[in-house]
């Protein structure tokens, strides 16, 4: 891939928007209507794209199944071609891409940054995987027999992927997939078409993938979800967003007999014990609860302190919150920028209320922050709840908001089942002193990650990500997402006449 040719890609978000990507065509929507999209930081709208029907979704299927075949018979060294150029491009364009996250999901710039650097090494891990789907062999009762067993692309492989973190949690889905043979066919969030779906369209065209070997489509989830995620030509569902739509997307996939992967939702407890280094713990937590407005579904959803340190705790706690800059996302000083919609920002307020109601103390936050020029802000103040049960809205419910609600224990046997009292068990995090008392903690908490002496948003591609109970099936990274999107098919191979029994 030439440096020109990667320099010549328009990203911005003044470019034009307004068509889907089906077998390596772009175009507009069969209906020709489309889907407004705005900034959450000024609510103007800032780009127009397809409002993709149930006849555009059947034309990307079949793009896909048409041009499947052929990918999966290219040459590893191909395949892995592709995806090393979608990681030269997301370094050349890095600005363009944080900017383009600020505009449409109202990242920061630390936010875009990260979500750059994750997508690109989601693509740099997924680039490895055509040379490593290697097969075995297996020994045979059968005198003379060959065992041989290979791994083979599912076929079609459906990726509907969130608003919150659009590019990365795209890339982590669309890249393997890709990697291992498979065509795609991609929904993003109604919030983030671009960066979560038109975006990598085109990042793959210009990596040189052959057409129909990935789609997208950016219709609204109301009105082709049902059909993307039922569609009979899928073999793999994958889809990242909340436990509830999760098990309605999970139940139509299985319909059809494809497979599900499912990331789902979280409430994730952040465990401070007496012995806890507190300067530490609220470095940590003050990340953890804050980074993209709490809008991540690893993020701390609850403070879970030691009585002894509980009022230190939650002192410094207000006091950072206080001090974070808040507003515009086009603000290269913001660390904490706007909700994505209306509906998620008076829905978390709400939580506030009813906690507060319930007898929780407000110690800071619990309001929006006016934004100059937006008559309707989403920004949310950071905020701090003590005096929290478990029960209460703000702790029981996956807020996912700059909201920290702090509930108190009095030993370890109590932190561990607050944290474990939830259905979700997706991440967590444990401060104690000692690192052996640490680990002995992590084991305690039921869920798929936890990291001790830090906080729970954390992701690394060569390292597995999935959670247990009603935080999902199947997993991410490394050769986990390999698995769901291969199959294994044993072939025997009969060397010598074989003796039958009639």
């Amino acid at each position: 891939m030439a440096q020109a040719q990667a320099e010549g890609l328009e990203l911005s978000i003044d470019g034009d928007w307004s068509e889907q990507y089906i077998g390596g065509e772009w175009a507009g929507s069969e209906s020709g209507e489309t889907i407004d999209v705005e900034d959450p930081s000024t609510r103007e709208t800032v780009a127009q794209v397809p409002s993709s029907t149930e006849t555009d979704v059947d034309a990307a299927y079949e793009a896909a199944a048409e041009a499947q075949e052929s990918w999966a018979e290219a040459p590893p060294a191909q395949r892995q071609e592709v995806l090393s150029n979608v990681v030269h491009l997301l370094e050349a364009h890095e600005d363009e891409i944080v900017e383009l996250l600020g505009h449409e999901a109202g990242g920061s710039a630390i936010m875009g940054g990260t979500s750059v650097h994750l997508a690109t090494d989601q693509a740099s891990e997924a680039s490895t995987l055509p040379r490593r789907m290697k097969g075995e062999h297996a020994e045979s009762n059968i005198p003379g027999k060959e065992n041989i067993v290979v791994k083979e692309p599912q076929g079609v492989v459906t990726v509907i992927s969130p608003w919150n973190f659009p590019l990365n949690l795209s890339m982590r889905a669309v890249a393997p997939a890709i990697a291992a043979g498979n065509s795609v066919v991609l929904k993003p969030a109604t919030n983030t078409p671009i960066v979560g779906g038109l975006l990598l369209a085109k990042l793959f065209e210009e990596a040189g993938l052959p057409g129909g070997v990935l789609n997208v489509v950016t219709g609204r989830g109301s009105e082709i979800g049902d059909r993307v995620a039922s569609h009979p030509e899928s073999d793999v569902v994958a889809f990242t967003g909340s436990t509830p739509v999760g098990r309605r997307v999970a139940g139509l996939a299985a319909e059809n007999l494809a497979v599900p992967a499912m990331e789902l939702g979280g409430n994730n407890a952040h465990i401070v014990t007496a012995d806890a280094d507190v300067g530490q713990a609220i470095d940590a937590a003050t990340f953890g609860s804050f980074v993209h407005q709490g809008q991540v579904c690893i993020s701390i959803n609850r403070h879970v302190v030691h009585e002894d340190v509980y009022d230190e705790y939650v002192e410094k706690l207000t006091e950072r919150a206080e001090s974070l800059p808040v507003g515009s996302a086009h603000d290269p000083e913001t660390v904490v920028g706007p909700i994505i919609d209306e509906s998620q920002r008076d829905q978390m307020l709400e939580y506030v209320e009813e906690t507060i109601d319930a007898g929780a103390t407000l110690e800071t936050g619990g309001e929006t922050v006016d934004v100059e020029g937006v008559d309707d802000s989403l920004v949310v103040k950071p905020t701090v709840l003590s005096d929290v049960t478990n029960d209460m809205s703000a702790a029981c419910f996956e807020h996912f908001g700059p909201i920290a609600p702090v509930i108190p224990f009095s030993d370890v046997d109590e932190a561990v089942e607050i944290a474990n009292d939830t259905e979700y068990g997706l991440s967590g995090s444990v401060h104690a002193g000692d690192l052996g008392t640490g680990r002995e903690i992590a084991d305690r908490m039921d869920t798929g990650m936890v990291h001790v002496n830090d906080q729970p948003i954390n992701d690394e591609a060569h390292v597995p990500f999935s959670g247990t109970n009603a935080s999902g099936l199947g997993g991410y990274n490394t050769t986990d997402f390999l698995d769901e999107v291969t199959e294994t098919k044993w072939i025997s191979v009969q060397h010598e006449p074989r003796e039958y029994p009639f």
